[in-house]
């Protein structure tokens, strides 16, 4: 058998021999007298029933075996139209379809129903548990490749390239703050509450993110369901946004009034409308950027926290600097 003809992260790769496949017409007692060599030297669970033309017809589960009269046939005892999946099918696509069945091992098909091979269950959701552990380091540019014993130097090449990105993006950022740099220099103040509002508009967006992911893992998030999911996390950062930045807003008014700054109400009410608005956008983009990663054919996870730590920072800064200086100065 060839796994390495099928596409990585496929089925196909996973796949063994169909080792106890019999005719439909054997006697049980036919049947376990061929198990009894068969099972030396293989683990077998399930007996496959094909017709003439190796067709999947059935399955026989052993406990059928067992309490079955031994001049029964397999055909009289078998899970008719049994349940099987494809060799190109992607693990992660396979994990869901599998997901409420728990069986011990699957027959694996092609498109005409000819049997050609079987996967454990545990290494379907054993492949896919080092997708899911992986998924967490891609979201900052770590390889999936990379584990805890891979050398330094690798490790290195691994990392720096998404670092220089990362690089690049920052820069982006710091554009927008010196594109403001009037305005931080008539109303220092400001300065105070660019992280404040950076960090709790990065937080909305990567519990966004966090929430999207999940979902594109374990398929929940069906066809056409991509939009509805951005206006919710579009409301949830408008309610969170406005609750927070009312706090914020509070701590705004208390510092620039301790300070006698004549404009304490009016820069508490900037940072109320800034901390909302950049909170929604930073749902927006956490719900977006996985899904349009998917649509350009790269890994959802793959550094996205790096694109929407750009964005959120963005939005955040720009906002608070922009309705500083259109309302202020």
């Amino acid at each position: 058998m060839n796994n390495q003809s099928y596409a990585p992260n496929s089925i196909g790769i996973l796949m063994e021999p169909a080792v106890a496949v019999f005719a439909p017409n054997l006697t049980v007692k036919d049947t376990t007298a061929q198990l009894r060599e068969m099972i030396k030297g293989n683990f077998i669970t399930y007996c496959f029933v094909v017709d003439t033309e190796n067709k999947l017809t059935g399955v026989v589960a052993m406990r059928e075996l067992l309490f079955a009269e031994s001049h029964t046939t397999l055909e009289s005892i078998m899970i008719k139209n049994p349940f099987y999946l494809y060799p190109e099918t992607p693990v992660l696509d396979a994990m869901k379809d599998v997901v409420n069945k728990h069986f011990p091992e699957y027959p694996v098909c092609d498109r005409n129903g000819h049997l050609i091979g079987t996967v454990r269950g545990y290494k379907i959701f054993e492949n896919q548990a080092v997708e899911i552990s992986a998924q967490a380091g891609a979201m900052v540019g770590v390889e999936k490749e990379e584990r805890v014993t891979t050398h330094w130097f690798k490790a290195f090449k691994y990392r720096h390239p998404w670092l220089q990105l990362n690089l690049l993006t920052a820069f982006v950022a710091g554009a927008v703050v010196n594109f403001f740099q009037g305005t931080i220099d008539q109303l220092v103040i400001l300065a105070a509450f660019l992280p404040v509002l950076a960090g709790q508009s990065g937080n909305t967006g990567c519990q966004a993110l966090a929430v999207t992911l999940r979902g594109m893992t374990l398929g929940d998030i069906k066809s056409g369901q991509g939009a509805s999911l951005i206006a919710k996390e579009a409301l949830l950062g408008l309610m969170n946004g406005l609750f927070v930045g009312i706090s914020a807003g509070l701590g705004m008014y208390i510092l620039a009034s301790s300070q006698g700054n004549p404009n304490a109400l009016m820069l508490s009410s900037i940072v109320v409308t800034a901390m909302t608005f950049s909170c929604i956008v930073s749902g927006i983009s956490g719900a977006t950027i996985p899904q349009l990663l998917k649509k350009l054919g790269a890994d959802p996870a793959t550094a996205s926290s790096i694109f929407l730590t750009t964005a959120t920072d963005v939005a955040s800064m720009g906002l608070l600097l922009g309705l500083a200086t259109w309302i202020l100065l």
